[in-house]
């Protein structure tokens, strides 16, 4: 696998993320119990972190060997 593959792997991950947030986000407006709201925003809350490091490494490995891009120390050693 390149890393051009793995980065449309990780965008359709994200996507599948942003969907399942969207889906939590709706089920908690219409939420009234106070301990599954706190469950549904812990889990928000997780898949959202999630989300944002599978955008990062998207961009990452598909940019990978362009010249001048500048990688995220986050990802580098």
């Amino acid at each position: 696998m390149t890393l051009a593959e793995l980065s449309l792997e990780y965008r359709a991950h994200a996507h599948a993320l942003d969907l399942r947030i969207w889906q939590l986000e709706d089920k908690l407006e219409h939420t009234s119990n106070a301990d599954q709201r706190c469950q549904l925003q812990d889990r928000i809350r997780m898949l959202s972190t999630m989300l944002r490091e599978a955008n990062e490494l998207a961009v990452l490995t598909g940019r990978y060997y362009d010249r001048g891009y500048r990688r995220n120390a986050k990802y580098t050693i």
